[in-house]
């Protein structure tokens, strides 16, 4: 596994007004919903905090726990940019999930008090913990002090078995992980570059829309 920074500055916690404006964007693209749990945690769910409600003051600047507290150790959180990282190494587009501390985004999306994100609490906390045991139960060593080779046959015994029976809870907690870590991912500009979204960038090239586009739209 290669990361492009220190250790430490990819497990310190990043700054939590980044942190819900990132939160904001993926929830605002519907990023992270695909295959959702259908019921899980929704009966069970009580929010013991407000949150910062439906209109979250971007431009303020919050302290730790004046929005929630978050729910990853700092082993849990070292173990979920590992698998973050399985996911989305580093290439020649794009660099690394954990450079991009994608794993703080799943931190603080699982800790977010409203039903949505509570959904993906449990299945994650579940697929971090699997990692972990079978890293101990396999190898007798911490994930994070796994080869990239060790670390890789653990993801695809989740990835690739999903019917088998050992594997088919292991195998779903593992997909919700995969899609709240793409959601974070590629709603980063950097993750926008890897998949070539422009979005509103300027184009010196642009003509406007065309003719039949107008037409078909009433305003030709």
């Amino acid at each position: 596994m290669h990361h492009s920074e220190p250790l430490d500055s990819l497990f310190a916690p990043i700054d939590r007004r980044r942190a819900l404006q990132w939160l904001v964007a993926a929830v605002a693209s519907g990023a992270v919903f695909s295959n959702a749990p259908a019921s899980a945690g929704i009966t069970e769910f009580k929010p013991t905090l407000k949150g910062y409600g439906t209109d979250p003051l971007l431009a303020k600047s919050y302290v730790p726990g004046e929005l929630w507290p978050l729910s990853l150790s700092d082993t849990q959180r070292k173990s979920a940019a590992i698998i973050c990282d399985i996911l989305f190494p580093a290439d020649d587009i794009s660099p690394s999930a954990s450079s991009l501390h994608v794993h703080h985004f799943i931190d603080e999306w699982i800790s977010a008090p409203y039903e949505t994100q509570a959904m993906d609490r449990q299945p994650i906390l579940d697929c971090i913990a699997w990692f972990e045991s079978e890293a101990q139960k396999r190898f007798q060593s911490p994930l994070i002090k796994l080869t990239p080779e060790q670390q890789n046959s653990l993801c695809d015994d989740v990835a690739y078995n999903s019917k088998s029976g050992e594997f088919q809870k292991p195998s779903k907690d593992f997909a919700r992980f995969k899609y709240v870590a793409a959601g974070g991912f590629y709603t980063t500009p950097e993750g926008m570059k890897d998949v070539g979204f422009v979005g509103n960038t300027p184009s010196a090239t642009f003509e406007g829309p065309t003719p039949e586009a107008l037409r078909h739209v009433g305003l030709a």
